[in-house]
């Protein structure tokens, strides 16, 4: 089990960040992950596992004013 943003979340073997934005459906263009409290660069979504226990926050940038 993983936690993303809070919520428990089922583990798999093999899971990336790009698989579990895609299974979250978390699609929007600018978002900044970090696993255990550290960042992970977008370039490494691909290529970065996720371990079991694992802690995730995936947070949507967006601007206002």
């Amino acid at each position: 089990m993983i936690k993303i943003n809070g919520e428990d979340f089922p583990w798999e073997e093999g899971l990336t960040v790009s698989l579990l934005l895609k299974q979250k459906h978390y699609t929007h263009p600018a978002i900044v992950v970090t696993i255990n409290g550290v960042s992970v660069p977008e370039d490494d979504f691909a290529v970065t596992s996720i371990r079991d226990g694992d802690v995730i926050q995936a947070i949507h940038l967006v601007a206002g004013g």
